[in-house]
């Protein structure tokens, strides 16, 4: 009698077999996979990724002539080795004088339209950037005459050092990255 109790509270406390270990094996793999890709989430809430500011030189200030929009292209130097042709990116700039200290002033503006990313064309004889995607149209300025853009062009931030002008490296803007600085 002794032996059958003895089986019997064998039976009831249940044994580490394969179905107990492939539960704990998967938990425990679950966890480490969630800690990984819980990584670049908390990298963003964090802002711990801080992207590097690069200036691209554009030419001498004295090479771009007043209120004459001109497109200029250059490699980006975000660029990576798979981005290929890609890379090449540009941007409109406009010169439009002296203000009241004598500092140039310069319009800016990304090449790439509003609405989903396509490059705009100028067209000098309407004082218009096209968009050939979508039909949208850009006044001179960069702000949006008609089309399905939702908004301008982005601007770009510039400076003027040494005589030359530079623009930020930009990247693909968007309302939450912009080219230029959140006031």
């Amino acid at each position: 009698m002794d032996s059958t109790a003895t089986r019997e509270t064998a039976n009831n406390f249940p044994r580490a077999g394969r179905r107990t270990f492939l539960r704990w094996l998967s938990a425990i793999l679950g966890t480490i996979a969630a800690a990984f890709l819980s990584i670049p989430v908390i990298g963003f809430f964090f802002g711990l990724r801080k992207r590097s500011v690069f200036w691209v030189d554009l030419g001498p200030v004295t090479t771009f002539p007043l209120n004459q929009t001109r497109r200029i292209d250059f490699d980006n130097p975000l660029r990576q080795p798979w981005d290929g042709v890609t890379a090449l990116t540009g941007v409109y700039a406009r010169y439009e004088g002296k203000d009241k200290a004598e500092a140039d002033q310069f319009r800016v503006l990304s090449v790439n339209c509003a609405h989903l990313g396509c490059p705009v064309t100028w067209f000098p004889q309407s004082g218009l950037f096209m968009c050939p995607c979508h039909g949208g149209v850009y006044y001179a300025d960069g702000e949006c005459a008609s089309g399905p853009p939702p908004r301008g062009l982005y601007h770009c931030a510039w400076r003027v050092q040494d005589g030359r002008l530079q623009v930020r490296a930009p990247h693909y803007p968007t309302l939450q990255d912009p080219l230029t600085e959140i006031a």
